[in-house]
């Protein structure tokens, strides 16, 4: 199954050369619509401003993390549906159980590649359609 390359992106990472390394991953994979935010707090005004199909989040972030902004993204009606691959350094199980028990689609252990990333949101578009 191929994902629509039209679908809206949020990368959302406080680290400007990890924002950048997402972008250009998926600009390699063929996506055209992809915006940024440095936190979950930017990351939440820009939800609520536009609509996004997907949301790429780095757990730790300034101001709002990421276990948080996904938080507040399932419990708010309007984001609820919108699927969250979080992204983390640490390869922690309980972070990992912890994420998809809050309502991540995905996650994804840096260092990322590309394959990987590809990987990681096809599967999440499998689930949901």
């Amino acid at each position: 199954m191929a994902v629509n390359s039209d679908i809206r992106i949020l990368v959302v990472d406080d680290f400007l050369p990890m924002r950048t390394a997402l972008r250009e991953a998926l600009e390699m994979l063929k996506f055209k619509n992809i915006d940024e935010a440095e936190n979950g707090a930017l990351a939440l005004e820009k939800l609520d401003a536009d609509k996004f199909d997907l949301v790429i989040s780095d757990w730790e972030m300034p101001e709002m993390n990421g276990l948080e902004l996904l938080k507040k993204m399932k419990a708010a009606e309007k984001h609820k549906h919108i699927p969250v691959l979080m992204v983390t350094a640490e390869a922690a199980q309980e972070n990992i159980l912890t994420a998809i028990k809050s309502g991540a689609a995905n996650y994804i252990v840096k260092p990322i590649t590309v394959r990987t990333l590809l990987t990681k949101i096809k599967k999440i578009f499998e689930q949901t359609s």
